[in-house]
């Protein structure tokens, strides 16, 4: 215990300090390459940004601009469940996460984000070696020179434009009065939701990065407790945390691993436990409306295609000849019937398969949050942003209890979508196992 209690105090001692740094760091202007000017506050940035805007109808709008009266809740709801570089605290207070970033032809630059002064809207004051941040998130101008050095931004602007047959947002930094297009992070889609290959690639620890690396931190303290209580206690009825924990370890091996597995249940235990314990310890951590929570980890569905992927994995590993067998040449069938419709139909529902473990935990989970922030947002609604006192305190008694059922809601999700990955994982590696039955006369 002692030595459980001494990895909790330095943990939290390097929380406050990441936090301290954070606020610390931020104090701090950047040598500006080139003339020397003094730093513009947030003010003259909005303003800048709206003379810039004016003067250059190609840039676009300022990110920051509000229009009294107007409140786009769907936009604030994405851009609170997006991912982003730093973890916003409160105010002008962000934990810096480290940034480590890759430019063919520049090489790598590594740094935090506390290097572009974040304000609390998340857009950086200052570019460095090119990269900037915008709504937390990094981004690069694609003249080449700015590649190197640091210059102060006097704000950022975005703009709409059909490209493909699709809309894209195109960001700027605003840099000396002229507007510097950026470019946003290289994604691994296709295409397909609006990403593809840019300049640069972002290899950083961000905000669901750090909320997986806490809870994995968290569900090792707490099954270590329960494990060296459980050994001292060895023959003795449990209680404390190891009572709390237990109940669940039983209902995942009696409940989802032997009646889908059948015998050989064990092996996938150590795989069922821990998938079950991340996700509910990532959507109940997701829950915290402060930090360190309110991160959208399991409605990432980068996050939900990879945990997808090793439970197919594991699936492929385990099957066995009858299993292929009835997959892609089922006996008894006429040959016509197999080729035509139920060989290509089996294909395919084997690749839907984690498809459907993907989907669900992903849509479930985003739909939770993004729901939650739009109940917020009738307080901005009825209240026109702001400038309607009666309609701001109409908004804030229904906005109430719909969140607070609403979280009560996504609390029961929260256990319910664990639970039906892990039991589908169990189903789908059980099919896998499946021996041939034969009748006995």
């Amino acid at each position: 215990m002692t030595a459980i209690r001494k990895y909790w105090i330095a943990l939290i001692f390097s929380g406050l300090s990441l936090a301290a740094f954070a606020q610390h760091d931020h104090e701090h202007h950047p040598q500006q390459t080139g003339d020397q000017h003094e730093q513009p506050n947030q003010t003259d940035h909005a303003q800048t940004a709206a003379a810039a805007g004016g003067a250059h109808g190609d840039c676009g709008h300022p990110i920051d601009e509000v229009k009294e009266g107007e409140f786009n809740a769907g936009e604030t709801a994405i851009h609170h469940i997006a991912d982003a570089n730093a973890v916003h605290i409160f105010g002008n207070l962000y934990l810096h996460l480290p940034c480590i970033l890759y430019a063919p032809g520049h090489g790598w630059t590594l740094t935090t984000t506390s290097a572009f002064h974040p304000h609390h809207h998340g857009n950086g004051e200052v570019s460095k070696k090119g990269y900037v941040l915008v709504h937390g998130n990094v981004m690069r101008i694609k003249d080449p020179a700015f590649a190197a050095g640091e210059y102060n931004i006097e704000g950022y602007t975005h703009k709409e434009i059909e490209k493909d047959g699709k809309t894209k947002t195109i960001y700027s930094a605003l840099i000396n009065g002229e507007c510097k297009e950026l470019d946003p992070k290289s994604t691994l889609d296709g295409g397909i939701m609006g990403g593809g290959i840019t300049s640069f690639y972002d290899y950083s620890i961000t905000r669901n990065v750090f909320t997986m690396i806490l809870t994995a931190l968290l569900l090792f303290f707490l099954f270590r407790v329960a494990a060296t209580t459980a050994m001292r206690r060895e023959g003795q009825a449990p209680k404390g945390l190891q009572n709390f924990l237990e109940p669940f370890y039983t209902f995942i091996r009696d409940d989802v691993a032997r009646p889908a597995i059948g015998p050989k249940y064990e092996k996938y235990m150590p795989f069922l436990l821990s998938v079950f314990f991340f996700i509910l310890g990532l959507n109940l951590i997701g829950q915290i409306p402060f930090f360190p929570g309110s991160a959208n980890v399991t409605g990432n569905i980068s996050v939900t295609i990879v945990l997808a992927l090793i439970t197919f994995v594991i699936m492929l590993l385990s099957s066995n000849k009858h299993f292929w067998e009835h997959t892609l040449w089922m006996p008894g069938i006429p040959p016509v019937l197999k080729i035509l419709i139920l060989t290509p139909v089996e294909i395919l529902g084997l690749f839907l398969r984690p498809f459907t473990l993907l989907l669900r935990l992903f849509a479930n989970i985003t739909a939770g949050h993004i729901v939650i922030l739009c109940f917020v947002g009738l307080i901005f609604i009825f209240g026109k942003a702001g400038t309607s006192v009666g309609g701001s305190i109409t908004g804030v008694l229904a906005a109430i209890p719909l969140s607070l059922f609403m979280m009560a809601l996504e609390l029961l999700v929260a256990f319910l979508q664990a639970f039906i990955f892990t039991m589908l994982s169990a189903t789908y590696f059980g099919m896998a196992l499946e021996e041939p039955h034969h009748d006995h006369h």
